[in-house]
């Protein structure tokens, strides 16, 4: 099982940037997945999920209107579109995928680096 993010990067605030997950090793359409980021001090927070079936997306509040995350299953890939960057986006950003069906087995990507700064 592999999930392997791509796309951080340094960027002004304001600016945008897109994140990858590449996934493999694993039901990729039958798993939900999500991203998770992860400021220095604080605690690892769920940013959005896109649900395997029906195709529905969760987000956090602080990034709603700002992030879309989308999946394409025919490449086994989940993006995080990142708009209007705020310093406050500053983190490693996670890619996190869990089986919709049981036995809901779960696997975390090594992260990404984005750095929101003027």
């Amino acid at each position: 099982v592999q999930l392997v993010e791509s796309g951080g990067g340094l960027v002004q605030p304001g600016g945008s940037l897109r994140l990858s997950c590449a996934a493999s090793g694993f039901a990729f359409s039958m798993s939900d997945m999500s991203w998770y980021r992860q400021a220095p001090g604080k605690e690892r927070e769920l940013v959005a999920t896109t649900i395997s079936v029906g195709g529905i997306t969760h987000y956090a509040d602080s990034v709603k209107g700002r992030f879309t995350i989308s999946r394409d299953n025919a490449k086994n890939t989940v993006y995080l579109q990142m708009n209007s960057l705020r310093p406050e986006d500053t983190g490693e950003y996670f890619c996190y995928s869990r089986r919709h069906y049981y036995p809901y087995d779960g696997y975390w990507g090594q992260g990404t680096q984005v750095n929101v700064s003027s």
